[in-house]
């Protein structure tokens, strides 16, 4: 049996939760926190419960207990962070992901502040308590982009990556070229249907694509590379004709974001690309193709948000984790 604790139980901590208890997985929940309360049980947390208060409005726990308390106090294997994001500085959820390290806990994280601007520190805390720190939800949601480049095409030579890395931009370019719609009437759209965000910043002008970038470049092509080394374009003055010219020449727009290791290259801007490759994936999906030198070129496409889609990558990184976990106990 393995021990777990989970940090946020907003949408994808929810998701985590319902997916443990649909799946009926080997898995005790000792401790579990959002940001205004927390619960430590060393005999398991009820979480059809848990899911029960959330759902009414209602505290998840004890207002006294706190997510720092959870990770330093509970008896636990593995910590799960899935608070939100800050990629200003990674925090809180850095700080806890260092505690849990430090106290020689697994981490399963996806959240994209601290891998993006810590992964190299957090990689050593890891392998110095000698415990595993898996992120494959930060990148893509459900596509299993991080463990196919690690583990199945270990060997081979990336010489390029590149695809969709943003769903709401996807949408947007979408619904754009099929009805002629302005940007402006399709982020409208988007945001009706819960895509975009009040302020969808973060993704129109490219900053979660380019941060994905960033993760992919440092965890995986070990390029020691920041936010401020992508090249950076969003969508924001994309016309209605710019999508008709690029279809005068059965192509579109897509946002795309591209790596090129040899070269240093990152950027993130709108490309015209033909209608017939493969990245071109309509609404809110995400397409990769990785450039190898022994297995060829490979196009992964997938859903990449939403709280069971994410939990999909979470789940996936524990099960490796406990498979480990019970060969070395």
């Amino acid at each position: 049996m393995m021990r777990i604790v989970i940090l946020g139980f907003g949408s994808v901590g929810r998701g985590i939760a319902r997916a443990i208890l649909a799946k009926n997985l080997d898995l005790t929940v000792t401790g579990l926190a959002d940001s205004r309360s927390g619960l430590i049980d060393p005999a398991g947390i009820d979480l059809l419960a848990a899911l029960d208060r959330k759902g009414n409005g209602d505290l998840c726990g004890n207002p006294d207990v706190s997510p720092a308390d959870v990770v330093a106090k509970a008896d636990y294997d593995v910590l799960v962070e899935v608070t939100p994001t800050n990629v200003d500085d990674g925090e809180p959820a850095l700080g806890y992901i260092r505690a849990a390290l430090g106290r020689s806990k697994h981490v399963v994280t996806s959240n994209k502040g601290p891998i993006a601007l810590a992964y190299p520190e957090l990689r050593d805390l890891a392998e110095a308590n000698g415990v595993f720190l898996k992120y494959e939800a930060t990148v893509c949601g459900a596509i299993p982009l991080i463990h196919a480049m690690q583990e199945g095409l270990a060997g081979n030579t990336i010489s390029r990556l590149y695809g969709v890395f943003n769903g709401t931009c996807n949408y947007i370019l979408t619904r754009m070229a099929e009805d002629s719609l302005t940007y402006e009437q399709a982020l409208a759209e988007a945001r009706e249907l819960g895509y975009a965000e009040a302020d969808p910043t973060y993704d129109v002008e490219g900053i979660d694509a380019a941060i994905k970038l960033v993760i992919l470049a440092n965890a995986i092509l070990d390029m020691r590379t920041t936010l401020d080394d992508v090249e950076r374009t969003g969508i924001t003055l994309l016309t209605p004709e710019a999508l008709r010219l690029a279809e005068d020449q059965d192509c579109t727009i897509r946002l795309i974001g591209e790596i090129v290791p040899e070269a240093g290259v990152l950027r993130v801007s709108p490309r015209i690309v033909a209608k017939t490759h493969p990245l071109v994936v309509e609404g809110t999906l995400n397409a990769v193709t990785v450039e190898t030198d022994l297995a060829g070129d490979l196009t992964f496409i997938g859903k990449g948000a939403g709280s069971t889609e994410t939990a999909s990558a979470v789940i996936g990184d524990l099960l490796y984790i406990r498979e480990r976990h019970v060969q070395g106990s």
